[in-house]
């Protein structure tokens, strides 16, 4: 064996981040619009988020909202911003009362303050709340999500609050989105489709990869479960290689 020693994935994962794809597709088999599909896609929200915490899992990251979506249809992109607002709305209380606490990673350019102002509130509602983590991917792009860190550590060089030596792994994992959660043990993807999609570039380094051939809105706690017991079968390497 040489590099680091090889070990059976740790169960339940303490990460696990879903890139959520498929409610197009999934709407377009039954003759509905792409929005229907997202619409639907709501509930395998629900359904993940609470499987999540029954299967103790600590952290779960949904990727909602890509950087790069801008390039979809207005009414679509409307649809999906729209979305989000009734998923905080109705659902706040609830996850408050079951110990989910929110955050929403990514870029707040381009969003209005009447919804950057319920992603504050849900935040701050549920800030000290500690049974699962959910973070939202919304506005978010893994390369959008780098170059933002970077822009702060230069920032902070400028200022003379930080010296280029100091500047290593830890300390720019820490002027990332995701400074207070830990790297994704194991990332997800529905649908079949086998890229990241600029899905927590950084991050994934080491993550194990599943990808499902079940359209979003389908996906429910036992597709969540199936994938961790695939996860549960893993040698996590870490760089090392088997003798």
């Amino acid at each position: 064996m040489q590099g680091s020693t090889p070990v059976t994935a740790h169960y339940p994962p303490e990460h696990v981040a879903i890139i959520m794809d498929g409610n197009g597709r999934w709407a377009a088999a039954r003759g509905k619009p792409r929005k229907y599909g997202h619409r639907q896609g709501i509930q395998a929200v629900r359904d993940c988020v609470t499987g999540a915490a029954d299967l103790g899992i600590k952290n779960l990251t949904l990727y909602s909202f890509s950087t790069e979506n801008w390039r979809r249809p207005e009414d679509e992109i409307s649809a999906l911003f729209e979305l989000l607002r009734l998923y905080v709305k109705q659902d706040l209380s609830r996850l408050d009362d079951e110990g989910v606490c929110i955050r929403v990673l990514g870029s707040r350019r381009r969003l209005d303050s009447g919804l950057i102002e319920l992603i504050e509130k849900a935040e701050k509602t549920t800030k000290n709340n500690t049974r699962l983590n959910l973070n939202i991917a919304f506005n978010y792009g893994g390369r959008d999500e780098i170059v933002r860190a970077a822009s702060r550590l230069a920032r902070a060089v400028a200022d003379g609050q930080l010296s280029v030596d100091e500047i290593d792994e830890k300390a720019f994992s820490a002027a990332l989105d995701t400074a207070v959660i830990p790297d994704p043990d194991l990332v997800i993807r529905t649908s079949g489709e086998m890229r990241l999609s600029n899905f927590l570039l950084w991050q994934s380094a080491y993550a194990e990869f599943i990808v499902l051939d079940v359209l979003w809105p389908d996906f429910t706690k036992k597709d969540l479960q199936n994938a961790l017991e695939i996860f549960e079968q893993r040698e996590r390497r870490r760089g090392g290689v088997m003798s």
